[in-house]
Formats: C-alpha cells, structure tokens, sequence
C-alpha cells in the first residue's frame, strides 16, 4: 500500500521547519549508505545531532509519530531516527531496496513502511519524483509540502535526478506491530469503513458493535505488540 497523508496541515508550522532546514549543516549523503547503495547515492544528507538538526527533529517528529493516518494504516510499533536529505545540481538516489534490519542495540528493528515527508515545495524544483516499483506498478510521488508518503520498505523505489531547485525531504522507518502487509491493509480498509459508518450511523448501532469486534480480534490475532 502506497498512501499520501497530510502530516502538516498547519501553514505557520510548517515554515517554522521549512526555516529551520535552512540551518542545517549537510554531509555527503553516501556517507549513511551501505555499500551497494553508495553507488547510486548522489545527494546530502543533515547532520541530525547538533542543535539545528535536534530542532528540526523535535519539531517534525511529533507530527509524524501522532498522525492519525499513519497510525491507522501502518500500526506501528517502532520508529527509526529521522532523517533529511537534500538533492539538487543533478542529485538522486537510484533504485534500491532499503535494509530488512536497522538500528542497532535496543533501536534495532524490522523496516516494514519507508516514509518521505516533503519539506520543498513541488513547484520550488522540477524533477526529483519518488518512484515506487511494487506488485508489478510504477507509482510516482512529487508530493505538496507537509504531504508524508507512505510506502511498503520491501520495495525497489528511487528518487529521480533534481534538475533544478533543490528537493529537501525527512525520511525514515517503522516497524509495524502487523507485520504482514495484507493484514495491514485489511485492518486499514476495515478502519476507514468504520468510521464511515460511524458518520452515517447511531453510536450503539448493532453493525458497529460486530465491526468493533472483528476488528478487535484480527489484531488479538496478528499483533505483536
């Protein structure tokens, strides 16, 4: 499942982390990929651990880990560290796989959902397309800015060369407490029939109490919490 969520709807928000990314200090991005993907790497990556990048990461991640979306459809149980990246004068990352595992010691974790949140608006660079190769489809994101991607990790994806302008945007990991990925999109698609049904009928409709419940006991059985 590929899904567009608008993390930051907030407009104020929003430009108080588009201002702070212009604070930070930016390394070669080869220098956080391992070696297969060093070779299709050309872009900058933020140093995260000074005070810029610990503001940024303070001011974006609340946004991410809390939205109601995601948590719906991804259900997840860990995340990783946020990143940022920056492509322009030609940059891109071609095609590869992410990492199965990640992290290390107590962080480490199963990448089961990538996530780009774009930071640049899609006007402001021309290309620099996320593109996704999954189940036999091309999908192509060049999201607004505050718009967060969501995306099955297990799949071959590539950012295209940035032409001009410059493409800014946090990425990261989860691991989600539902590892299989049709059961999440079952469990999805059953969330967003619930609340449909919510708006249309009464809170102590039978219909709804029997949708509680099967929801309820798929995830009692596909969880790991």
């Amino acid at each position: 499942m590929i899904l567009s969520i608008a993390a930051i709807a907030d407009p104020e928000k929003l430009a108080e982390i588009q201002r702070k990314a212009e604070q930070l200090t930016w390394v070669d991005g080869r220098n956080t990929a391992g070696k297969v993907a060093q070779a299709v790497k050309r872009n900058q990556q933020a140093v995260m651990d000074d005070p810029a990048g610990q503001k940024l990461r303070e001011l974006t991640v609340p946004h991410i880990i809390s939205n109601p979306t995601l948590r719906t459809a991804a259900r997840p149980r860990r995340f990783s560290h946020l990143m940022v990246s920056k492509a322009k004068d030609g940059g891109f990352y071609g095609p590869h796989v992410d990492n199965a595992i990640m992290g290390q010691g107590d962080a480490r974790m199963r990448s089961d959902i990538s996530f780009t949140l774009f930071l640049s608006s899609p006007d402001s660079y021309e290309g620099g397309e996320l593109v996704v190769y999954t189940d036999g489809l091309t999908q192509t994101a060049k999201a607004p800015a505050g718009n967060l991607v969501l995306y099955p990790s297990s799949s071959i994806h590539e950012v295209k060369p940035v032409t001009a302008g410059e493409r800014i945007v946090c990425v990261g990991w989860l691991e989600s407490m539902i590892a299989d990925p049709t059961q999440r999109q079952m469990l999805y698609e059953l969330e967003q029939m619930r609340q449909s049904l919510r708006r249309k009928l009464p809170q102590e409709a039978e219909e709804l109490l029997e949708l509680d419940k099967a929801i309820a006991n798929l995830l009692r059985m596909w969880a790991q919490p």
